[in-house]
C-alpha cells in the first residue's frame, strides 16, 4: 500500500513559507531545479523549431517535386493556403506567401544538392551546433537525417524568420550558409541578423588590415577575424561641425553607447571611455575600452578623426601593453588593438605593423552625421508654417473643383 501524505487537498490555504529552515543543501537543490526546467523549456522549443522547420522543408520539396503548378493549376498555392487554414485555424504558419517561401527556400539550397552537402560540412562544423542537438531527442535527431527530407542539420538550430530573411538577402548558397552559422554560433535575434546582412558582413568580414595571424593562436586569429569589421558605420552619431576631433566623436558616440555595442558586434562589453593609465609618472588615457566575452580578451579602441598614419599604430601598441601588464589577469587571452580611423590605405597599415608583437587590427568609420547639415528649430518651424500653407491652398481647390 502506498502511504500519502496528510494533506487536505480540498482546505483553502494561503500558500507562503513557513515551518521550512534553509541551508546550503536547499539552496544547491533548488538551483538545480531550476537548471533543469530552464534546460526543459529550451529543448523543448528547439525541438518544435526543429520540427517545424522539417514540416517546412518537406512541404516546399513536395511542392517541387510534384509540380504542383502545372499539375493542379496556377492558383494551388493558395488553395492548399486555405484547405491548411480551414483545418488548423490557430496555425499562423499556412499563409500562401509563407508556402510560397518555403517553396522558395527549398529551391534556393536544391538546385546542386551534392554542392549543398559539401558546404554544409565545410561551413557549419559539427562543435558549433552539436550541443544544440542534442536538444532534440535522440528520436527528433534521427527524424531529422532521414534521407526522404535531404534537411541539413544544422537548419534545425536557426529561427524559420531567419531562414526566410537569409534566402531573400543573400545572392549564393556560400553567402546563406555564412549567414546560418553565423546565427547558430552568435544566437542573434532576426533584429540584429538584418542589421549583420545590410552591413554586408559576408563580403567585408576578416578584410581589415591586421596582424592576428602572426600574434594569437590560430583558433583565438580566427575568432579575432571574424570580430574586426572592416567599416563601422557611426550613422546614429552626430558631431558639431564638419571638421571635428577625436573628443567630440568619442562622445558622439558614447552618448548612444547601445548603439555602438550593437555597431561593435555581439560579445562587446563597454568597460568606459577615457580609462587612466599611468606609466612612468605620466597619465594617459585610452579612448575606449572593452571586453569581449568569447575571445576572452580585452579590446583596446582608438579612434582617430583622420587618416591612418602610421604613428597611430606605435601608440596603441603601447596601450595595448599596458592593459596586458596592469589589468590583464592570467586567465584572460592576449589583449587586442583596434584602431578606427576616418580612411586609411592598406599598404601603410601592413607596414607600420612590421617589428609590433601586438595584436591589433586597423578600420575605418563612415556616416557621421553633422549637426549643422540638420534643420535648425527655428528652420523647422518655418517648414511646418509653410507645410500648412500648402495644405489650405491645396484645401481651398479641392473644394473650388467640388462646388463646380
Amino acid at each position: 500500500m502506498i502511504k500519502k501524505d496528510k494533506i487536505d487537498l480540498q482546505q483553502p490555504v494561503m500558500v507562503g513559507s513557513h515551518d521550512v529552515k534553509l541551508d546550503a543543501d536547499y539552496a544547491e537543490w533548488i538551483a538545480e531545479v531550476k537548471h533543469r526546467y530552464r534546460s526543459a523549456q529550451v529543448k523543448a522549443a528547439v525541438k518544435v523549431n526543429a520540427e517545424k522547420l522539417l514540416w517546412n522543408w518537406q512541404m516546399g520539396r513536395d511542392l517541387v517535386q510534384k509540380k504542383a503548378e502545372e499539375r493542379w493549376g496556377a492558383g494551388i498555392v493558395e488553395q492548399v493556403s486555405l484547405d491548411l487554414r480551414r483545418e488548423f485555424p490557430d496555425s499562423s504558419n499556412f499563409s500562401a506567401r509563407n508556402l510560397w517561401y518555403m517553396k522558395q527556400w527549398y529551391l534556393f539550397y536544391t538546385e546542386n544538392m551534392e554542392k549543398l552537402k559539401q558546404l554544409v560540412s565545410e561551413m557549419l562544423p559539427s562543435d558549433e551546433y552539436e550541443k544544440k542537438l542534442q536538444q532534440i531527442d535522440d528520436d527528433g535527431t534521427e527524424k531529422l537525417k532521414q534521407p526522404v527530407s535531404e534537411f541539413p542539420l544544422p537548419f534545425a538550430c536557426v529561427p524559420w524568420g531567419h531562414h526566410v530573411r537569409i534566402v531573400q538577402h543573400s545572392e549564393s548558397v556560400e553567402e546563406a550558409l555564412f549567414y546560418v552559422n553565423y546565427t547558430i554560433k552568435e544566437g542573434i535575434s532576426r533584429d540584429v541578423l538584418e542589421r549583420v546582412m545590410k552591413d554586408n558582413l559576408y563580403n567585408t568580414q576578416g578584410k581589415a588590415p591586421n596582424n592576428f595571424p602572426q600574434h594569437l593562436t590560430p583558433q583565438l586569429a580566427q575568432l579575432a577575424l571574424q570580430v574586426v569589421k572592416e567599416n563601422y558605420d557611426f550613422g546614429f552619431a552626430t558631431v558639431s561641425q564638419e571638421k571635428y576631433d577625436e573628443s567630440e566623436l568619442e562622445e558622439a558616440l558614447h552618448e548612444n553607447i547601445t548603439a555602438l555595442l550593437l555597431e561593435m558586434g555581439n560579445g562587446f562589453a563597454f568597460l568606459g571611455k577615457q580609462r587612466e593609465i599611468i606609466v612612468g609618472g605620466r597619465s594617459r588615457k585610452i579612448d575606449l575600452l572593452f571586453y569581449h566575452i568569447r575571445l576572452r580578451c580585452y579590446v583596446v579602441c582608438e579612434l582617430k578623426a583622420k587618416p591612418f598614419e602610421p604613428e597611430y599604430a606605435g601608440k596603441l601598441n603601447f596601450y595595448v601593453n599596458a592593459v596586458d601588464e596592469l589589468v590583464k589577469q592570467s586567465d584572460d587571452n592576449p589583449t587586442i588593438g583596434l584602431l578606427i580611423c576616418s580612411d586609411m590605405n592598406k599598404a601603410d597599415v601592413q607596414w607600420s605593423f612590421k617589428g609590433i608583437s601586438t595584436p591589433m587590427g586597423v578600420a575605418t568609420y563612415n556616416n557621421i552625421r553633422i549637426k549643422d547639415m540638420l534643420p535648425t528649430q527655428e528652420q523647422l518651424k518655418e517648414r511646418m508654417e509653410l507645410l500648412k500653407k500648402e495644405l489650405k491652398h491645396t484645401k481651398r481647390l479641392m473644394n473650388k473643383t467640388r462646388d463646380k
